[in-house]
């Protein structure tokens, strides 16, 4: 299991999922450019000390990230967006899967979403239009952990 964060445009939200990532112990890559110079200084800032116990990759766009997804063809990628037909506590998530999230502002482009292997959506009955996308993560990812550690059993 991954995560992906697409073109993050938050540096806050990006400190969330790299802190995300560690205490899960799951890998981040970020898919540049970023929405705000990413240095080692922001990431101090906003991951805190978790940065250095996070597994990042950093690619410089969408084709280096593509390139090295396709050396490793065995993983889905499950994007993660309102536009989603599935919700994700309906979908069968795989240890391999690579969770691809949106810009803050934006989201993901239609010709990213609509590659993905699977488009899934947080169902808000609440009414809400969106949750942060941190928080959507969070979310997304406790379900397919929750789902592996049952199979496991």
């Amino acid at each position: 299991m991954r995560l992906a964060a697409f073109q993050p445009d938050n540096p806050y939200n990006l400190g969330a999922l790299i802190r995300l990532s560690a205490c899960f112990g799951v890998p981040l890559d970020v898919i540049e450019p970023c929405g705000f110079p990413l240095s080692e200084r922001v990431l101090r800032k906003t991951a805190l000390d978790y940065g250095a116990r996070a597994d990042i990759r950093r690619h410089d766009g969408w084709a280096s990230f593509a390139a090295r997804r396709a050396a490793e063809p065995h993983t889905r990628l499950v994007a993660l967006s309102v536009r989603g037909e599935t919700p994700v506590w309906s979908h069968g998530f795989g240890p391999d899967d690579i969770l691809l999230l949106g810009r803050e502002s934006q989201g993901l482009p239609k010709e990213i979403f609509d590659a993905a292997d699977a488009r899934l959506c947080i169902p808000m009955p609440g009414g809400g239009r969106s949750l942060n996308v941190a928080m959507a993560a969070a979310v997304a990812l406790g379900e397919a952990l929750r789902q592996m550690s049952r199979a496991e059993a």
